[in-house]
């Protein structure tokens, strides 16, 4: 398993002790990283736990009055809290796999091959590809970065208040062997060089897949989006105009 470079910055996030720069690169780690937001999200409640202990200012700290111990009682409190998260998640997962199966079933969604190609990507069990996502904006073709890939895309942008909805079609070429699948991600680029993913999926030779997805970047701040391989390599791209 990769380990990640920033897993042990949660709890310095939630509690301020990064400085400006090394905020604003976590944050940026955040938008593609569910696991280091997972992390964020169950200390989340620190500060407000924290704020509840007496103020140092006012404590009596004379020997004849003994402070209180505070920490089992807030290591009880995260705990429980931790514990509160994982069921909510655990609820989650399960009603996201029912959902998943029935649409599976009513659909016909196409499962790709586990070995890894081309493009890369590990070894996995059957993945599903999505299908038949409702398109309803204009789209306008991607165009390759750096020479001839076997995958073309059109893409389709739709400005909004709290950021940009995104469309797009990918279709894969087909005569390949169709037991193989690859990793692609889809890469939104913010004038101020931030980055934020989309989306990423799995397809196999001659699949077709449509996705919608979002992302905060609005208006002038999207300026670019990117199709790339399971390892970051940008393949086909769109310049916002």
């Amino acid at each position: 398993m990769t380990h990640c470079p920033h897993a042990l910055d949660d709890g310095a996030y939630v509690l301020g002790a990064l400085s400006p720069s090394e905020r604003a690169e976590y944050e940026r780690h955040l938008a593609g990283c569910p696991a280091c937001r997972e992390a964020v999200a169950e200390i989340a409640v620190l500060p407000g736990l924290l704020g509840r202990l007496t103020d140092p200012d006012s404590l009596d700290l004379t020997p004849a009055t003994p402070l209180p111990d505070r920490m089992p009682a807030l290591l009880e409190a995260v705990g429980a809290e931790r514990r509160r998260l994982r069921k909510v998640r655990r609820r989650r997962y399960v009603g996201a796999a029912l959902v998943a199966a029935g649409l599976a079933a009513v659909v016909g969604v196409g499962v790709a091959g586990a070995d890894a190609g081309w493009f890369g990507g590990g070894p996995s069990a059957g993945q599903v590809t999505a299908r038949g996502t409702q398109i309803g904006v204009k789209l306008v073709a991607m165009q390759p970065v750096g020479g001839a890939v076997p995958v073309t895309a059109e893409i389709g942008i739709n400005g909004t208040k709290w950021g940009t909805e995104i469309s797009m079609r990918c279709a894969y070429k087909s005569g390949g062997d169709s037991s193989k699948a690859w990793t692609f991600r889809l890469v939104a680029h913010g004038a101020d060089g931030a980055t934020e993913q989309v989306g990423s999926w799995r397809a196999a030779a001659g699949e077709t897949v449509e996705m919608n997805g979002a992302t905060r970047f609005t208006g002038r701040e999207l300026v670019r989006l990117e199709l790339t391989s399971y390892d970051g390599k940008p393949l086909l791209a769109y310049d916002v105009p």
